[in-house]
């Protein structure tokens, strides 16, 4: 019963990061973020913000799972699934974290 109230009190965000080049430009040399392609660029940004996101959720007690998933689109009113739908990566955030956690880690290669 406990585990079918935790459904349906689930709560999904989807965040669409539009300027993941310009952001590495501004934290690197320009010409870093020329030369690597807008994927790497975007890969670094979303490994980024879901550590920093984790880390944010945990500090106000909240504990969870975030996930950055491929495929997902909000068109007008409607989410979409594209071709090519899969899951990049999961991170774990709160208190039920233990000694394994270095599994979530951001920068395993994907």
């Amino acid at each position: 019963m406990l585990n079918c109230l935790q459904k349906l009190l689930s709560l999904m965000l989807l965040v669409r990061i539009t300027n993941s080049t310009d952001v590495v430009a501004s934290k690197t040399h320009k010409l870093v973020a020329r030369m690597t392609p807008e994927e790497t660029d975007l890969n670094i940004v979303e490994s980024a913000v879901i550590k920093q996101m984790g880390e944010d959720l945990a500090s106000e007690g909240l504990v969870g799972e975030i996930t950055i998933v491929k495929g997902l689109e909000v068109e007008r009113e409607t989410l979409v699934t594209k071709k090519g739908f899969s899951i990049k990566q999961k991170r774990m955030f709160g208190k039920t974290l233990n000694q394994n956690s270095d599994k979530f880690d951001i920068y395993k290669p994907r």
